[in-house]
């Protein structure tokens, strides 16, 4: 199957997968890397998927892949939701590497039912030159229900990575997104030791306009290594207050107001919370009332990973009716 770009520019034209503004504390990187340059081949990671409503169940009717990103078939397990199309998005190359351009478009149409999650943690290797940028572009049409829930991004030490998330979401369909990022390989005792990761999320709307707006800037040694060590700059109370992992969880959705949404949320938190101790959270409804979200920080991957799915699970029940299904990934 093959599915057309989804810009007017050819798929390896720089301006296809090079994002349009990269943050200053990641392009101040930027450097002629001694391997493989940007663009050369196994650089430039292109994912195109295009999923339509086809009988009884939603169908992946476009396809497009360039190494290092692919997928296999989409599958069919959620016993409360069997027209939900399961899709992991895979790597060939094991984690993103310097001067890694990295591109996914993945379109649900009308009354589509989509589930998008990683096969494993995105690992972001040691980076000496360059650094790597990953845009993810996901379009829900009239009704669509969408679920956008990547395994965590751990940034390895002198890592430098920007990723741009945006969601195209229409009125009357439901996305969930979520986002987590780990200071770093912490069953090595690493934390905090990577020179950036930057990430913007934007909600639009069909028109183009812009809903709401997520911006992260984590640089743990500001100047690129002075001042007060190494993982200063995201310890302090306004950034990651000590804590190793950073989830957050988007909900738009007009199946319920968006208060509820962010009192459900809210609820399934603190039930985890009370479970595992030593979360930190916040919730609050969206621009327009188009959903809420929620983030939080913990120091236990564990805890961070029950809480986000028994908000998952909390808000599913809440827009659809049915619990979240079991994720097998090993």
């Amino acid at each position: 199957m093959t599915a057309s770009p989804a810009a007017a520019v050819p798929r390896l034209d720089p301006r296809h997968y090079e994002p349009a503004r990269v943050p200053y504390e990641v392009r101040r990187h930027a450097g002629t890397p001694d391997t493989l340059a940007v663009g050369r081949p196994g650089k430039v990671g292109l994912l195109e998927l295009a999923f339509e409503r086809v009988g009884g169940r939603t169908e992946l009717t476009g396809h497009y892949q360039k190494s290092p990103l692919q997928i296999m078939r989409p599958l069919y397990f959620d016993p409360a939701r069997p027209d939900l199309a399961v899709t992991f998005l895979m790597s060939t190359g094991g984690g993103i590497l310097q001067a890694d351009r990295l591109r996914t478009d993945l379109h649900c149409g009308a009354d589509t039912a989509v589930h998008l999650t990683t096969q494993a943690a995105t690992k972001v290797y040691r980076m000496e030159h360059d650094y790597a940028t990953q845009l993810v572009n996901l379009t829900a049409g009239p009704r669509a229900y969408v679920e956008y829930l990547p395994e965590p991004v751990i940034p390895f030490v002198d890592s430098r990575l920007y990723q741009r998330t945006v969601l195209t979401v229409d009125p009357d369909a439901t996305v969930l997104a979520g986002e987590t990022v780990l200071a770093g390989r912490l069953a090595r005792g690493e934390r905090n030791a990577y020179r950036v990761f930057a990430s913007d999320l934007e909600v639009r709307r069909p028109g183009g306009e812009l809903v709401a707006l997520d911006t992260v800037r984590l640089e743990p040694s500001p100047g690129g290594g002075g001042g007060g060590g190494r993982g200063a700059g995201v310890t302090g109370p306004a950034v990651l207050a000590g804590h190793d992992v950073m989830s957050s969880l988007y909900v738009l959705s007009p199946l319920a107001p968006a208060a509820r949404i962010a009192d459900v949320l809210h609820e399934a938190v603190v039930g985890c919370g009370q479970e595992y101790g030593e979360l930190l959270y916040g919730v609050s409804v969206l621009p327009q009332d188009s959903g809420a979200w929620l983030r939080l920080l913990g120091s236990d991957t564990r805890a961070c990973a029950a809480a986000l799915r028994a908000a998952w699970d909390a808000v599913r029940r809440l827009l659809i009716g049915v619990p979240a299904p079991e994720l097998r990934k090993t």
